[in-house]
């Protein structure tokens, strides 16, 4: 997949988050060892070329709502339920 180091990064830290399960964009942030870049990684995930095989779909907002995804909310929500998450 081509795209810059830090869309590489972010990719790779997605393929971690186990299905069903969710974290926000800071703890993606945190983990990647890049706390302050938490809209970074939310335009490193939009920029995501495969959205099934690379999980944007299991990151959520910090207060734990459905936000930011590029096939929609509603899509988002089915992908969660789909894998055993409660949404």
């Amino acid at each position: 997949m081509a795209g810059a180091e830090f869309q590489q990064a972010a990719w790779t830290w997605l393929r971690s988050i186990p299905a069903g399960a969710t974290r926000s964009y800071q703890e993606q942030a945190k983990g990647m060892d890049r706390a302050s870049a938490v809209r970074a990684v939310g335009r490193a995930n939009g920029a995501n070329p495969i959205g099934i095989v690379i999980p944007c779909h299991r990151v959520i907002g910090a207060n734990g709502t459905l936000t930011g995804y590029a096939g929609g909310i509603e899509r988002k929500r089915w992908l969660l339920r789909h894998e055993g998450g409660d949404f």
